[in-house]
This record gives structure tokens, C-alpha cells and sequence, in this order.
């Protein structure tokens, strides 16, 4: 854990502890697990820490093994977590992952129904804490967890937009968490107004705006007063669009063997994110998000796979 009081970024969400099934097949078949840690913005904070930046999360986690389990990972990655209460009241949620080795999707069973992280709300947000980052990321997944974790997510997009902060935004569908999709779509495309860089799927854009071609899901953003917007396009890359006019495609990493793709869009925002704050080009940080996504799924943890600065080399 980093004892700086200076953050480069920040961010919000829920970790679970996350049983990896040994053999490959059906969930109920497999009798061996072997435990990591899972969460979107949790991914995003670990792999950032990696490359070398001061990283704060903010959560939620029970008064149980779980929650120290988060603990220990957290301070051995370097992400500072001071800002992390453990609730006596609620337990940390878990999941389990079927093992896949073809790049297919694996199945995965979640336990986080009233889990802490879920009571998430804008009591949790320091003004202090947060107002020492110069960016704040938020997912969608976060803002799915409760009522009062998206009033939190909320008031931190608010209240870091408001101090000039940057703040990037992925959707990270989790239709399932949600009352409805219209309910969806509407709380995540008023959250992605705050955000400077919003990074959807290709799939995701269309969720959300009802628009299929890149340019038009870019320009319902860019139309809300969003910098850039970088659309994920699977195998295809990435294609961007800024408030500038500025577009274009950036080429995949191509992959041999893929075999896991969970956590790839985490990679992506790794990258994405690291490089801007590092002032690079937008089409510079998208070919280090393609290329830290490409390592992710070659491994079958989720954040297993995010490289050290050291480790990612020129890009």
C-alpha cells in the first residue's frame, strides 16, 4: 500500500473472492478450485498499480476471510486502500469460474446478492481522499451494485468533474444487477456525461444508444460533452472518435492462443488510461490497451495476465 498522500487515480467497486475451477467442463463436475480475486474496477486498479501508478480503491468488504483475503491482495499489489471499511454488518461475495482453455466464454455462478460492497453509498465518499486524484474511473458494475452505490458513483463523477479532475467511464454490462434495461441505460448514459473518455464494447454501444456503427454510438456521446470515446471492437481492434473530430482504428494484438477473454476490457482500460495520463496520444493509448488486453486473455485469471511496466515493454 502506497503511503503517499498524492493519487493518480481512483476508483470504485466491489471484489469478490473468485474460485477458478482446476479441470475444464460443467461447474458442477469440477471438485478442485483455486482462489483469486475478481472485480472490474478492482482489475483496472491492480493493473495500473503494476505500470508504476499511486493507485486508491474504494469498497466495501465483509468482517470475514473474504474481506481479508481482499485485504492482502490489495496490499500486495500496491493499491492503496485506506479508504476501504470493513462492515461488520454484511459479507464480502464471492463467485465461481468454470475453466476454459479455447477462448471461449467460461460460465460463471456469482454470490453477491446484499453483499457489503452493495451498501456502498455517498457516506463513503471523502472529499479528501478523492480530491488528492488527478483521475477517478468508474464501470458500470459499480454503479449496478444498489441504489445507493450508483448515488456514490454519482456524486463522485459530480464532485471530481466539478475540481477538474479527468474521469474515464466503462460500461461493463451487468444487465442481471439491474431492475431493468431501460433502468440501465438510462442511469449509465447519464453517468457517462460526466466522463471525459468513455470506453464501451461494440455490443455495449448499441445497448445503450440503439446505435450500431461506431461513428453514431461515439457521436451520442461526444454529443453530451464527452472528449473521446473508444469502442472495443473484439478482433477488430478498437475505433475512436474525439470532441475534436479526430478518428480512426487502431489494429488488434493478435493472439495464438486464447484462453480466457474475461478481464480483456479491463486490460483495455489499463492501457487506455495509464497512457493518457502518461500524455501520450489517444492512438497511442488504445495500442497499449490492445496490447495489455491481448495478454489478459491469454492467461485464466482476471488480472493474472496484467503486465509491469517492465513487462509491457515499448508500448
Amino acid at each position: 500500500m502506497t503511503h503517499s498522500s498524492q493519487l493518480d487515480v481512483v476508483t470504485i467497486g466491489e471484489a469478490m473472492a473468485m474460485f477458478i475451477a482446476r479441470q475444464t467442463g460443467d461447474l458442477a463436475a469440477a471438485d478442485q478450485f483455486v482462489k483469486r480475486i475478481a472485480g472490474a474496477e478492482l482489475n483496472v486498479a491492480i493493473g495500473l498499480a503494476r505500470l508504476g501508478l499511486q493507485v486508491g480503491w474504494v469498497s466495501r468488504v465483509g468482517d470475514d476471510s473474504f474481506g481479508r483475503f481482499t485485504l492482502q491482495q490489495l496490499a500486495k499489489e500496491g493499491v492503496d486502500h485506506r479508504c476501504v471499511t470493513v462492515d461488520n454488518r454484511y459479507r464480502t461475495g464471492f463467485q465461481l469460474k468454470a475453466r476454459v482453455e479455447d477462448g471461449s466464454d467460461p460460465e460463471v455462478e456469482y454470490f453477491r446478492k446484499g453483499s457489503a460492497a452493495s451498501h456502498l453509498s455517498p457516506e463513503d465518499f471523502n472529499a479528501d481522499y478523492f480530491g488528492s486524484a488527478r483521475h477517478l474511473h468508474l464501470s458500470g458494475v459499480a454503479a449496478a451494485l444498489s441504489d445507493s452505490s450508483l448515488a456514490l458513483a454519482s456524486h463522485a463523477a459530480k464532485e471530481m468533474r466539478a475540481r477538474g479532475k479527468t474521469i474515464s467511464f466503462d460500461p461493463n454490462l451487468r444487465p442481471v444487477l439491474w431492475r431493468s434495461e431501460e433502468e440501465m441505460r438510462k442511469q449509465l448514459n447519464r453517468l457517462a456525461e460526466y466522463a471525459d473518455w468513455v470506453l464501451p464494447g461494440e455490443k455495449e454501444g448499441l445497448i445503450l444508444t440503439g446505435y450500431r456503427q461506431p461513428e453514431a454510438i461515439a457521436d451520442f456521446y461526444l454529443d453530451k460533452g464527452v472528449r473521446a470515446v473508444v469502442i472495443k471492437t473484439g478482433c477488430d481492434g478498437a475505433w475512436y472518435k474525439t470532441a475534436d473530430g479526430e478518428k480512426g482504428v487502431v489494429e488488434p494484438i493478435r493472439v495464438e492462443n486464447v484462453v480466457d477473454t474475461v478481464g480483456a476490457g479491463d486490460g483495455f482500460a489499463v492501457g487506455v488510461i495509464s497512457a493518457l495520463l502518461e500524455g501520450k496520444s489517444l492512438p497511442q493509448a488504445i495500442l497499449r490497451g490492445n496490447k495489455i488486453g491481448s495478454l489478459a486473455i491469454q492467461v485464466a485469471g482476471d488480472s493474472e495476465g496484467l503486465p509491469t511496466r517492465a513487462a509491457l515493454g515499448d508500448y
